[in-house]
């Protein structure tokens, strides 16, 4: 078995290598998957939409067959849940919190976190978001005035500030400025965590140099934010994320020995507050990249997305009965998702022995859904799969393809992810207040390279040209 899991890794390799000498800066393709993951697709093509590989000591069952993924993420039942190496080897990121979790662990977490994100409390949220958004606005705009008449900005970092700044006051309120610092040191683990080996048995105990680096990471995030907690705890009451969590935490005490049997107050608390930063940050930040690509590259797109946000805001800023109005740049956004979908796969793994449309499927067995590969299927979504075409979200996303279930950026099920709403809202009101204020187009130093780092960015950064209107 040893030497067949190594020969796989080995045959992984060689595939991807394969297409690394692609020239990727040529054209902007939307059909990325079969570079970044041409394993994938050549199994496929081999195997059928349903087969077994591995990775390291992980074993994948590897899932495209709409109705066996319908099964599985439909599943209520706590026969499935999320692989252990989730909270094994980006243990330091996401400990056991809300992503990582399964079982009673999640559905206690879920109960205490998704109420609090519900779209009637995000909506309170709006002036954040509008604040954190001008700010960057300015700066922009600064920038222009600096340059001339037209700018070149490579948008990717800025984005990352942004809604670091966002998450930090949603979360910690009078304490973002400590919440940006905790934040920061999230990002450097993660771009520690995108480059280690998930399934080697032993290497995240290795005292080798990236390592030493996580473990350090770690424990001073921990401790900043059990420092930020006990500062709250002395102050007092505010309304923000980190409030939740600790009144959740405060009622959970004692509830049928959770924090006792199953995991400490002290863990929930510091595992959700990462877990919050890196569902809610990054993937929004990316999305952002992707949605301003996309909408210099189209610049019809953009003409019309414009067009509406002046005419339901005109130069004021949106609330939240606005946001809800602008049918065009939510298909915009729709549409991106389908295409860029910030996580790449969703994951699973069998407690018990189950059946999935015929197939038995032994405990123990990871089950990975390749959400931009069902997302880009032509025989789901028609021949302009892999186009930009945000009309076909017109009706909705009943109306966009042949299986709904097969739209899944947020997944679907019982595990749909909490924190949708607020990312809709923080999309719309930086998309809507950006294209009130500056025209972007591509530019020439532009290279379309989509890269899988953890979740699947622009893998050179978005470099536009931007105008003041």
């Amino acid at each position: 078995m040893k030497t067949l899991l190594l020969q796989q890794q080995t045959q992984v390799k060689q595939i991807k290598q394969e297409h690394e000498d692609e020239d990727v800066c040529a054209s902007i393709s939307h059909s990325w998957t079969s570079t970044v993951f041409p394993h994938i697709h050549k199994w496929r093509k081999q195997y059928g939409p349903t087969f077994l590989y591995s990775t390291g000591s992980i074993q994948w069952l590897l899932v495209t067959d709409v109705e066996m993924v319908k099964e599985i993420l439909l599943n209520t039942s706590f026969n499935l849940g999320k692989p252990s190496y989730l909270s094994r080897d980006m243990g330091p990121l996401l400990g056991q919190g809300i992503v990582s979790s399964s079982g009673l662990i999640w559905s206690h977490q879920r109960k205490i976190i998704a109420p609090e994100l519900y779209l009637d409390k995000v909506k309170a949220m709006v002036d954040r978001v509008i604040y954190s958004t001008n700010i960057l606005i300015r700066s922009w705009e600064s920038r222009i005035e600096r340059d001339g008449v037209v700018s070149e900005i490579k948008v990717d970092e800025d984005l990352r500030s942004l809604s670091a700044d966002i998450i930090a006051r949603v979360s910690f309120g009078s304490n973002y400025v400590e919440g940006k610092e905790i934040f920061t040191k999230l990002r450097d683990l993660i771009k520690l965590l995108s480059k280690i080996y998930v399934g080697i048995p032993g290497f995240r105990y290795l005292p080798n140099k990236s390592n030493r680096q996580i473990w350090r990471l770690e424990k001073e995030i921990n401790s900043n934010i059990s420092k930020l907690v006990k500062q709250r705890q002395e102050e007092g009451h505010e309304q923000d994320l980190l409030q939740m969590i600790l009144e959740g935490a405060k009622n959970c005490e004692g509830s049928d020995g959770f924090f006792s049997n199953s995991i400490s107050q002290d863990r929930f608390i510091i595992d959700n507050c990462k877990t919050i930063f890196f569902a809610g940050h990054d993937t929004t930040a990316i999305t952002s990249s992707w949605c301003l690509m996309l909408l210099a590259k189209y610049q019809d797109w953009q003409d019309r997305a414009r067009a509406e946000v002046l005419e339901v805001c005109g130069n004021g800023n949106p609330d939240a009965s606005i946001l809800r109005t602008m049918k065009t740049l939510t298909m915009v956004i729709q549409e991106t998702l389908r295409l860029y979908p910030p996580a790449v796969f969703i994951t699973r793994t069998s407690f018990q022995d189950i059946n999935l449309k015929g197939i038995k499927v032994p405990k123990g067995i990871n089950m990975q859904i390749p959400i931009a590969i069902l997302q880009q299927d032509i025989d789901i979504w028609g021949p302009d799969a892999h186009e930009f075409n945000p009309e076909r979200f017109a009706n909705g996303v009943l109306g966009a393809c042949k299986i709904p279930q097969a739209y899944m950026p947020f997944g679907i099920g019982s595990r749909v992810c909490p924190g949708q709403h607020l990312s809709m809202i923080e999309l719309k009101v930086f998309l809507s207040l950006i294209l009130s204020k500056f025209r972007v187009s591509l530019s020439s130093s532009y290279c379309h390279s989509p890269a899988f780092r953890l979740l699947i960015e622009p893998g050179h950064g978005v470099v536009l040209n931007m105008t003041r209107i």
